[in-house]
């Protein structure tokens, strides 16, 4: 099996995507909370000290307004891959599973409108499947598919099973005629 040859990202992207993702889960740690609780810690302990002066508490507030804006943007940066990865997870989903739905594929990348419609025609769907369930029936796809659909592919299968049978048959016989 092989793969796609992988895209040459600028190095200042893929060193800062590798960087965000390593910071990321770096301050995501439970140590690093302690850390950052222990920070706040020695900060309040040294206020006695510095008389609780107006440069004490400067430093703080400077060195968490630098510490969060930064994060913002890493944070933001991690999120995006990681919302663009689970979109093309999502996407391969609905391209593989027979009966899906191929124009939900890329479907973030359409306007507030088409979102919405699509919302409203998903919940509408939720909403029959409950009510069906909840009447004993199967929570099928048949709800969606609609009638007309379901007699249609009921139609195909039929078809499909009367040509076996005539292959069946002419093979029975092609078997038959041979032994003759």
């Amino acid at each position: 099996m092989t793969t796609a040859p992988k895209p040459q990202a600028s190095s200042f992207s893929a060193r800062f995507a590798q960087f965000a993702r390593n910071t990321a889960r770096s301050t995501g740690h439970p140590y690093a909370f302690v850390a950052a609780a222990l920070v706040i810690v020695v900060w309040a302990i040294t206020g006695p000290i510095f008389g609780f002066s107006d440069t004490w508490q400067l430093v703080i507030n400077t060195g968490t307004t630098i510490i969060t804006f930064l994060m913002v943007f890493l944070i933001q940066n991690t999120q995006n891959r990681d919302a663009q990865a689970m979109q093309v997870k999502l996407d391969e989903l609905i391209r593989a599973v027979e009966g899906a739905h191929n124009a939900m594929l890329n479907l973030e990348e359409r306007d507030d409108t088409e979102l919405e419609e699509a919302r409203k025609r998903y919940a509408e769907l939720g909403a029959r499947a409950r009510a069906a369930v909840q009447n004993g029936e199967l929570d099928t796809r048949a709800i969606e598919l609609g009638a007309e659909a379901i007699q249609e592919k009921a139609g195909e299968i039929g078809e499909q099973a009367a040509q076996l049978e005539q292959t069946a048959k002419k093979t029975k016989e092609a078997v038959q005629a041979r032994k003759a």
